[in-house]
């Protein structure tokens, strides 16, 4: 074990004993994952046993809600079904979505939204430079006739709303949520911010006017009390989150582990624009 994994493990079991001492409050919970099929060595890049594990507990569970209705539930027009009820969302658009996926997620009848980054959807091109497959218009159209996905949006280019001008936000709302009404028919109603970085206050204003909602990263339930629906938390799903762990991660647990990773990234994206 490499000393920076250790150092992962340490933080992770510190986030472990402190929801012991102070368990995280009930409210809607949001995982997101990005890949499955660990086709690149990516923390996020999940072999396909390891998700199809993790859909069998969340269909045992009876928990999982479609964003709609998680959205509903945050509003108060609905009673939530369960105590800490789960949303399955992705992000980005690689071909390994649609192959590996999306069959275990309609098999268990898990809705789920994908925020699709549109650029390298329409111009083919690899994400993050590496040779993973992106999903073409008629792949993302099969995904969303499975009867499970929704389509959201997560910008054109990928461009970080915490950095870049309104009018270039403007921009990459309209041309992301052009496209996918142009290729799909579908309107794109709920939004991504790229790395999961909250925007500035005034491209957080276009996005409220654009959706009805917007997620973050932030590894914390969603309540209903103090819920913002266009900044709301998600939980990063990685290859680590395994057996008790993601029992943990799906009760709203190891917050402390997002609050380190998210003091690093924003070190680590400081001069990046993507």
């Amino acid at each position: 074990m490499s000393m920076t994994e250790r150092a992962r493990r340490s933080v992770r079991v510190a986030a472990a004993a402190i929801d012991r001492v102070k368990p995280p409050p009930a409210g809607v919970v949001i995982l997101v994952y990005h890949r499955v099929g660990a086709g690149t060595s990516s923390r996020v890049d999940l072999p396909t046993s390891i998700f199809r594990d993790h859909v069998a507990e969340l269909a045992e569970s009876n928990r999982t809600i479609g964003l709609d209705i998680a959205l509903d539930v945050l509003a108060g027009r609905v009673d939530a079904p369960h105590p800490r009820p789960v949303v399955v969302t992705f992000d980005d658009g690689t071909g390994d979505f649609l192959d590996n996926a999306v069959p275990i997620l309609a098999e268990h009848a898990i809705p789920t939204t994908l925020y699709a980054a549109t650029k390298w959807i329409e111009e083919q091109r690899p994400f993050w430079g590496d040779d993973t497959a992106v999903l073409s218009w008629a792949g993302l159209a099969e995904a969303a006739a499975s009867g499970v996905v929704t389509i959201g949006s997560h910008t054109h280019d990928h461009l970080l709303f915490d950095r870049i001008t309104p009018a270039d936000a403007r921009d990459q709302i309209q041309r992301s949520v052009g496209l996918i009404h142009d290729r799909l028919g579908l309107d794109a109603v709920d939004f991504c911010y790229p790395k999961a970085l909250a925007p500035s206050a005034e491209n957080l204003a276009l996005v409220r006017q654009h959706f009805r909602s917007a997620t973050l990263a932030g590894t914390r339930p969603n309540l209903a009390a103090t819920h913002d629906p266009h900044l709301l938390w998600r939980s990063p799903i990685q290859t680590i989150d395994v057996g008790g762990w993601y029992s943990r991660k799906i009760n709203g647990g190891l917050g402390l582990e997002d609050r380190l990773r998210d003091g690093i990234n924003r070190v680590r994206y400081r001069g990046a624009t993507r």
